[in-house]
């Protein structure tokens, strides 16, 4: 993959514009199977815990797993190069997944979703760092963050019309040829800022591990962020099956639904926390981890409240708050993550807390929930069974607030500038 240092970088609002491009895309792809879950699993014959896999495991074991070789070689290359093939690659799969047949082909299909989009973020938030300084970079990272929202709820929307005036396979087709679409103009537009280290100084991979493993705020923030994001992706994932049996409503409105609370509570946690750590997190470093824990720990019972609420209106309502506290924590911890070693080890260290957050929060998150409301709803009822699995998941943020609050006591000793 070949880098041009002669040329000179992309101006960096229009590299944090492409990578919002790219990240939304990114979880189009990952979470429009959420959208279509109850037409797949009918037209496949899936049961709950399969539709859970699919949901998790299936993208997250090689996502997790390929992200550090593949951000190694975005510190050692070209880190555009790296995403636009990883673009390339995932949407392929993406449009793949509507020409499935059965589980296996599924499960095969969303794998090869997982490998592309391996080499997608860990790079993206290393371009960020060395584009924004540090005064700014919280912010700059909670602005590609609002990729998690705009393409989740994209994903909804889009899914729940294409499907609900098609079929479920159109809408994994479309979705997928328009990532294709960007690749080109994504690598034709976008440069990497000049290095704070050359390639050649890169330092092996067995040294940048050693340096996190002597952090505990590493381990802390880490396991923190993956206790969150395992209730985080297993709500995301199941809240439109659950309005779905429970309401009555078509896939269309559960579409609107879903996206009108990405948009609206996602979008303005992300912003908040994104000002919380450029704001707090520069006085003191403690605030990076410590804003997330207080989020977390004052979104859970109204996350709870929701889940129980009888009415889809009422349920909406509840959610709105909790939606935003609990997606807080993506600038500040993101920000600290890079602050943990020097420059030329950014991405790696990044793929690093990524192995650990998305391996338990997205492998695990929506496959143990739908194995327990599999268990539930022989006793509960569909709708019924999987609320109660919802609700019992939702524990998880108050575990990740005591592992921030934690983390948060550290930060200032292991601190790089």
């Amino acid at each position: 993959m070949p880098s041009h240092p002669t040329r000179p970088a992309t101006p960096r609002g229009i590299v944090l514009a492409m990578l919002l491009l790219v990240y939304i895309f990114n979880f189009l792809d990952r979470q429009i199977l959420s959208i279509l879950a109850q037409p797949v699993k009918a037209d496949l014959g899936l049961d709950d815990g399969q539709l859970g896999m699919l949901g998790g495991f299936a993208f997250a074991l090689l996502y997790s797993t390929l992200a550090i070789p593949l951000a190694m070689l975005a510190d050692r290359t070209s880190r555009s190069w790296v995403i636009a093939v990883s673009l390339g690659i995932w949407s392929a799969f993406t449009a793949l997944c509507g020409t499935a047949q059965h589980f296996t082909s599924m499960f095969l299909f969303r794998l090869g979703v997982g490998v592309g989009e391996a080499g997608g973020v860990a790079p993206s938030y290393a371009l960020i760092a060395d584009a924004y300084p540090a005064e700014r970079r919280s912010r700059a990272l909670s602005i590609y963050s609002l990729g998690i929202p705009l393409g989740s709820a994209g994903g909804a929307l889009l899914g729940g019309y294409i499907a609900q005036a098609v079929e479920w396979r159109t809408a994994f087709l479309v979705v997928g040829l328009l990532g294709l679409v960007i690749a080109v103009p994504f690598k034709l537009l976008v440069r990497d800022p000049p290095r704070a280290a050359p390639a050649k100084d890169q330092v092996p991979l067995s040294r940048v591990f050693g340096i996190l493993a002597a952090k505990p705020s590493f381990w802390l923030l880490a396991f923190g962020a993956a206790a969150g994001s395992m209730c985080g992706y297993g709500v995301a994932f199941w809240l439109p099956s659950l309005i779905l049996r429970s309401f009555r409503l078509d896939l269309a409105q559960v579409g609107q639904f879903f996206g009108a609370l990405a948009l609206t509570g996602g979008v303005a946690g992300i912003l908040l926390g994104g000002w919380l750590g450029d704001r707090l997190g520069t006085r003191d470093r403690k605030w990076y981890a410590l804003a997330p824990a207080i989020c977390y720990v004052l979104g859970l019972p109204l996350f709870v409240a929701g889940v129980l609420a009888q009415s889809w209106q009422t349920a909406f309502l509840l959610f709105l708050v909790p939606q935003a506290l609990v997606y807080v924590w993506l600038g500040p911890v993101l920000t600290a993550v890079q602050h943990l070693v020097p420059p030329q080890m950014r991405a790696t260290a990044s793929a690093s807390f990524l192995l650990i957050n998305n391996l338990i929060g997205l492998g695990l998150g929506s496959w143990v929930i739908g194995l327990l409301s599999q268990q539930l709803t022989p006793a509960y009822g569909a709708a019924d069974g999987l609320r109660y699995a919802i609700a019992a998941g939702l524990g998880l943020y108050l575990v990740a607030g005591i592992l921030m609050a934690l983390a948060s006591r550290r930060l200032a000793t292991d601190w790089v500038e």
